[in-house]
């Protein structure tokens, strides 16, 4: 394999980030501790006092986990492990000074150190791309026995799934990061278009409010401008939406919040009456979020409670929360018409309605913000039934790091 092709498979690991370079988030975030646990697991079944898992690019060896030294990078010219880790199986040294291959190395010579004992097994993945090797050694001779270099070749296999695990788990961050910056960019540009077209809109509908106020209720026209002014409200109304959907979960201001008393504003501003027995009602729960945001968040889903009501029984809204050392849970339950199993993921997204007989008229925005809100704060929102019957939102908020 070439040199440059080589470093960019590496690259695919999180392994092969130039040394003038900042490494990518993804692979910053990633922990080194199970390949080092594994490596200690190495070292112990060898009964040596070094281990070592090397990656060997195309000019150098780094060292990814080690244990018995402070891991560190040299020149792939030194390095013991670049001399073998293409053979295809394991490599057993008693005493690397004796053997031809390594005895002029500087890890043998003591210009860098002096390896007596050398054992290394090669990473090789399913595909046959060998990324480097376990190594075990000691400044002493030692010897190997079949049972130990057969579980060193174990724990090699271990190590490749490992790695073969950060490169999916890399995979799926940098697939997450484009997902989110396309759907921030999407958010951005509906905004726009919806702030550009409102002006026009507003205008429009003032026009259509004079006609109707000129002409006489017999006018053959006065249905027609009824009709147009409706479908312009509608619209108006799913414009204001989707500048709301792109304007919520941006900037964050987190400040001390009570759910009992922001949901009292909730239910006044939705004209529906509140406390106990009333149709909304709440416990008390000091959060640390945005209010603004968790008023919206709030507002959406008791509007939505109320728009699809259940026509055998009069509306209720119960919200209520959970507070431990995991952050804060909130809990949204409505006894209406609730959604389907097979639906409660799918309304989630943007502009996702059932249209179900009966529901009212809607954007398919309002939980689509929700979740988008609860997402900006670092938690999640998922929809359950509610005991009974209808439709319980529970949306999470993780404790402050």
């Amino acid at each position: 394999m070439d040199p440059v092709g080589r470093d960019e498979l590496l690259r695919d690991y999180g392994l092969a980030t130039r040394l003038d370079e900042a490494p990518l988030a993804a692979v910053a975030e990633l922990s080194t501790e199970p390949l080092e646990n594994l490596v200690e697991l190495a070292v112990r079944l060898s009964r040596v006092p070094y281990g070592v898992i090397n990656v060997v690019t195309s000019d150098e060896q780094r060292q990814v986990a080690a244990v018995g030294i402070d891991a560190g990078i040299c020149s792939r010219d030194d390095s013991m492990c670049s001399k073998v880790f293409l053979s295809g199986e394991a490599t057993v040294v008693p005493d690397a000074s004796l053997d031809p291959r390594f005895a002029a190395n500087p890890f043998v010579t003591g210009e860098i150190a002096a390896v007596r004992f050398y054992a290394s097994v090669p990473l090789e993945t399913a595909s046959g791309f060998v990324i480097g090797s376990l190594c075990v050694f000691s400044d002493s001779p030692a010897v190997l026995s079949k049972e130990q270099q057969d579980m060193l070749e174990v724990l090699a296999r271990q190590a490749v799934q490992l790695l073969e695990l950060q490169r999916r788990t890399l995979q799926l961050n940098t697939a997450l990061n484009d997902v989110r910056e396309s759907n921030a960019k999407l958010a951005e540009f509906a905004g726009r278009v919806s702030h550009d077209l409102r002006g026009p809109l507003t205008t429009m509908l003032g026009y259509v409010e004079m006609g109707e106020d000129d002409l006489e209720t017999e006018h053959p026209a006065a249905e027609y401008f009824q009709l147009i002014g409706a479908s312009g409200h509608r619209m108006l109304a799913m414009l204001e939406d989707v500048l709301s959907y792109s304007r919520m979960g941006g900037s964050i201001q987190r400040q001390p919040a009570s759910l009992h008393t922001v949901a009292a504003e909730v239910a006044n501003d939705l004209g529906l009456p509140f406390g106990p027995d009333a149709a909304v009602d709440s416990e008390d729960l000091k959060l640390h979020v945005d209010p603004g945001q968790l008023r919206t968040l709030l507002q959406n889903l008791v509007a939505n409670a109320a728009n699809y009501r259940s026509p055998d029984r009069d509306l209720k809204v119960r919200i209520s929360g959970i507070s431990n050392y995991h952050g804060v849970t909130v809990l949204v339950a409505d006894n209406g018409k609730g959604i389907a199993v097979e639906d409660r993921q799918r309304v989630l997204e943007p502009l996702v309605r059932l249209h179900r007989e009966g529901d009212g008229q809607g954007s398919g925005l309002g939980l689509a913000i929700c979740r988008r809100i609860a997402e900006a704060h670092g938690g999640e929102l998922t929809l359950k039934e509610t005991p009974g019957g209808g439709t319980t939102a529970v949306i999470s908020f993780p404790a402050d790091l």
